[in-house]
């Protein structure tokens, strides 16, 4: 059973060799795609603060006549505390 694994060339042999190099080529190969394609896909966007985007929500309702402004000035005094 040893002579069929190990052909008199070690620990696998011939095909142990051929495998642990693909197998190591394909994770050299797919680090590199990973790397590029993360190195090419733009930087996201920092997250809006909540209070502004609400702000701009307010702004938004205040100019389509939902708002009074004395609402307006209320709401945006509360928001900004």
């Amino acid at each position: 059973m040893y002579d069929f694994f190990c052909n008199g060339y070690g620990f696998g042999g011939f095909w142990f060799m051929w495998i642990f190099w693909l197998a190591a080529l394909g994770l050299i190969i797919g680090l590199i795609v990973w790397l590029v394609s993360r190195a090419s896909r733009p930087a996201t966007p920092a997250p809006q603060n909540g209070s502004s985007a609400a702000l701009e929500i307010l702004k938004t309702r205040y100019a389509r006549g939902e708002l009074t402004k004395e609402e307006f000035e209320s709401m945006k005094q509360d928001l900004l505390r």
